[in-house]
């Protein structure tokens, strides 16, 4: 169950605007649009473990569970649906990665996808015959093997359309070895320079340049904030009640997404959010939140319920009304993909999506 304050079907109507949003551990990809007499419409479609997501409004990246897919609209400009859908996105193509645990995605524009390979500690592209091909990892990475050592997760691509801040959860080489400086181990690296460019943050997500500034969702303490990259410094603009990841800007407005801490686990236990949240008399909200980066005030909200606690990813479809798309068929089997990056398995294929 989901809903929205009072007047965010008003903000989506205002410039035609809608959301995609992907959900995690419970595999679903969220379309919110506006349906008829202009309330909150969502849609949900089965992508297992999908996290990092980007979008232009006429294609979708998605990264999921051993795969990267790419959704394109299916309506011819102008066209609606049978629904009433401006947007229909379809699976066009597939690639197998193997289980390398995706995160960020970003298109440069050539239109080639690029990301976050977490299990590898590294930026990766699909590789030619699937797999992948590792093109950046941080300087104090030795070795690229699947051990997750550092919590490479988020990736800002720069004006020119490359690479250029990711963020990790630690200065760590060895497996899984950031568990041990969660809390305040957090940076965010200049991928040019390989330099860590502000150091002692909490998790940190979702690195974004707007602007002119570099924006960063410090999760472990629900903060959005930018980055004064000749101080080195974290400036918080707002608290959000959540765990914070997953981010996207329209002009003056940062879309945010909001997830509860799993219950029960290690990684999520005594974050400086719960001191947060409990002094404001609150609990962690799953949704969306949408701010006003200008005054650092959440102005509209989308809060769900139940059924899903956690989100990955957001972002803003612009000049979109109704998005609507089809569930991908998803391959009964995933590739082999051998520990050595370098070395290609399994199969990139073109295909349909089946409803």
């Amino acid at each position: 169950m989901m809903d929205g304050s009072s007047r965010l079907p008003e903000w989506l109507a205002g410039e035609g605007r809608a959301l995609a949003i992907t959900t995690f551990h419970s595999g679903r990809l969220i379309l919110v649009g506006l349906g008829a007499e202009g309330r909150l419409r969502a849609q949900f479609r089965r992508i297992p473990r999908c996290q990092g997501l980007w979008s232009d409004g006429q294609t979708l990246w998605i990264g999921g569970e051993q795969h990267l897919w790419r959704f394109d609209n299916s309506l011819p400009d102008g066209a609606d649906g049978p629904r009433g859908a401006d947007r229909l996105y379809e699976a066009r193509q597939c690639f197998a990665t193997g289980d390398v645990d995706i995160h960020d995605i970003a298109a440069g524009p050539d239109g080639r996808p690029l990301f976050v390979n977490t299990a590898y500690s590294c930026l990766a592209e699909p590789g030619p015959e699937g797999g992948f091909r590792p093109v950046w990892q941080p300087p104090f990475i030795t070795e690229l093997k699947a051990e997750d050592r550092c919590h490479l997760n988020g990736l800002a691509l720069g004006p020119d359309g490359r690479p250029a801040f990711v963020t990790a959860f630690a200065r760590t080489d060895a497996m899984e070895g950031w568990r041990e400086h969660r809390l305040t181990g957090g940076m965010v690296i200049d991928v040019a320079s390989g330099e860590t460019i502000c150091a002692g943050l909490s998790m940190p997500h979702s690195p974004r340049l707007h602007g002119g500034r570099l924006w960063v969702l410090n999760s472990g303490t629900g903060e959005l904030g930018t980055v004064d990259r000749a101080a080195g410094r974290f400036e918080p603009v707002c608290f959000c009640p959540g765990y914070v990841r997953g981010l996207s800007f329209i002009g003056k407005w940062a879309v945010i997404g909001l997830s509860r801490p799993r219950q029960g686990n290690s990684t999520f236990a005594g974050l400086p959010l719960d001191d947060r949240l409990a002094a404001k008399g609150v609990g962690p909200r799953c949704g969306i939140a949408i701010v006003d980066t200008e005054t650092g005030t959440m102005a509209h909200a989308l809060t769900i319920h139940s059924g899903i606690d956690e989100l990955y990813d957001v972002t803003v479809l612009p000049g979109v009304r109704r998005p609507e798309a089809l569930n991908p068929a998803i391959p009964a089997t995933a590739p082999t993909i051998h520990s050595n990056p370098g070395s290609n398995s399994g199969t990139t294929t073109e295909q349909e999506s089946k409803a």
